[in-house]
């Protein structure tokens, strides 16, 4: 019988490393790496690692903007066998200490431009801080108190290759997604999920050798993942940027003659601003985003997923479960990747018919090996073999799919999700505040915006500001309350708050799903 393969990200790059020596795999700024530097590069942080102590299974912790240091970081833990995990860098201080505490990394990589402040807070706050080596990806702090820098960490390393790999199945990327109850859950994905995914996809994106990805969107998002697998997997590059800076797109997409990334409406709106005389070519870019300004600077889209792009999934599974590109009917998210399988079941995990309602669950090469440290939710929602989403679908009588809500509530800002569980924590901490509810409002640029609804304590005075600059040092910004609404009692229905009546009273709508709209 021959071996079983055991193909890992490591493998991909270091077949490539021999195939495609030197074609471009990384850019960043100035920065050009070949598929064989970025290897020999990747063994030297490996090595770095485990001189560090990491050992299989053990956590890296990134907590910066995009880099390409963070995707080396990523292919460095495949060669030991580590997990990699980019955190939410506009989190606030509490929310970086937990995740510190949650994960107890054998290292941490922090940035000081513009993140500095909270990580060093977060830092302060986490009981296991301390335990890790702590690294600085830019500037140069070596040997001091806060840490060291990361290219001292690496310079000195061996270039050979440790070949420590895990296997392909092994949890590789963890990726924290907010939960209903407020406490965020790391979603662990294999080298498996990642590249079955991006081998899935890259030929429906049209993505090939040739192509190259701006890498524009939060690498702590699954939605950015995903093309970015999908380029790794085919042999092309992928291109970093710190984050959304309108210039720093145009600079890039021009320099690397880039020709496709992740870019929503502010996104699209800032690279309109920052080359509106047209001073840079952005040509090379594919993919109208309906700002006549922006389609007039770049190509069309002609692949299937910019024909029809979009469907059901979550970072579970690895960003899609459901393809529109697969056919569309009567239901609103296309059919299943072939690579799941999905059933509609009842309280009872028994299937309901076609055309009833019911949770989604799904197993299959692209859902993840569990939450990080979450024993007991994890056998609530792996239970009987299937993945639960917390997600409510159905199956139309034409086998075509839908999406219909999150069974919680869930706010969408642009590409983010937001969770009123965790908000409203944040304000109940409030010393003033008493009780509070969370509902989204349209919002014409973000999808929705969030909008408090607070019950203030007999006695207290609080104004609206104070309790949006209270949100804003506790969770990331872009989660804060942007209006707050005093109300004497919030409205319920049995022991519960009647959030419709919420959305009814103070204009809730454009929710996930489309089940309620603004009226």
């Amino acid at each position: 019988m021959l071996p079983t393969a055991r193909l890992t990200l490591a493998d991909v790059l270091r077949s490539y490393a021999r195939s495609r020596a030197d074609a471009l795999c990384l850019g960043d700024g100035d920065l050009r790496l070949s598929w064989h530097e970025t290897n020999v590069r990747t063994n030297r942080v490996a090595n770095a690692l485990r001189s560090a102590g990491v050992e299989r299974g053990d956590r890296v912790l990134w907590l910066g903007q995009n880099s390409f240091r963070l995707y080396e970081l990523l292919l460095a833990c495949s060669k030991i066998g580590a997990m990699f995990c980019p955190a939410n860098w506009r989190q606030g201080p509490d929310e970086l200490a937990f995740v510190i505490d949650d994960l107890a990394p054998r290292v941490v990589v922090g940035q000081h431009a513009e993140v500095g402040d909270a990580i060093a807070a977060g830092r302060e706050r986490s009981s296991a801080a301390e335990a890790a080596r702590w690294l600085w990806h830019d500037g140069e702090n070596v040997g001091t108190e806060e840490g060291d820098s990361y290219e001292s960490f690496v310079a000195d390393a061996d270039p050979g290759d440790p070949d420590l790999d895990g296997t392909s199945d092994d949890a590789l990327l963890l990726v924290y997604t907010a939960a209903f109850t407020g406490r965020p859950n790391a979603a662990m994905l294999s080298s498996r999920a990642l590249l079955a995914q991006g081998a899935l996809m890259a030929p429906w994106q049209g993505i090939d050798e040739h192509s190259v990805f701006l890498n524009s969107g939060p690498l702590f998002h699954i939605g950015t993942f995903m093309p970015n697998l999908s380029t790794f997997a085919m042999g092309g590059a992928n291109v970093f940027v710190a984050r959304s800076d309108g210039d720093a797109m145009c600079t890039a997409i021009a320099s690397f003659g880039c020709t496709s990334g992740f870019l929503v409406g502010p996104m699209v709106d800032a690279v309109v601003t920052a080359n509106a005389k047209l001073q840079l070519d952005l040509s090379t870019f594919h993919g109208y985003r309906g700002n006549p300004d922006f389609d007039a600077m770049v190509q069309p889209d002609g692949s299937l997923w910019g024909r029809a792009a979009g469907g059901y999934g979550q970072t579970e599974v690895m960003g899609m479960a459901t393809f529109n590109l697969l056919g569309t009917g009567a239901g609103t998210h296309g059919r299943p990747s072939p690579l799941v399988q999905i059933r509609i079941v009842d309280e009872d995990d028994n299937d309901v018919p076609p055309g009833a309602v019911g949770e989604i669950a799904v197993r299959g090469t692209t859902v993840m090996n569990g939450y990080w440290n979450r024993t007991e939710l994890n056998a609530e929602r792996a239970r009987n073999g299937w993945h639960h989403t917390n997600d409510l679908g159905r199956y139309e009588p034409d086998g075509t799919f839908s999406f219909i809500a999150p069974k919680g509530r869930m706010l969408k800002s642009a590409a983010e999700n937001i969770y009123p569980a965790e908000v409203e924590n944040a304000v109940r901490a409030h010393p003033a505040v008493t009780d509070c509810a969370v509902i989204g409002v349209p919002d014409a640029t973000w999808v929705q915006a969030v909008k408090a609804i607070v019950v203030v304590a007999d006695g207290s005075q609080v104004a609206d500001t104070e309790i949006i600059e209270w949100c804003r040092s506790r969770i990331a910004s872009y989660k804060k309350p942007r209006t707050v609404e005093f109300v004497d009692e919030l409205p319920r229905a049995g022991f519960f708050v009647d959030y419709d009546e919420l959305d009814r009273r103070f204009g809730g709508g454009n929710y996930p799903g489309g089940h309620t709209r603004s009226t």
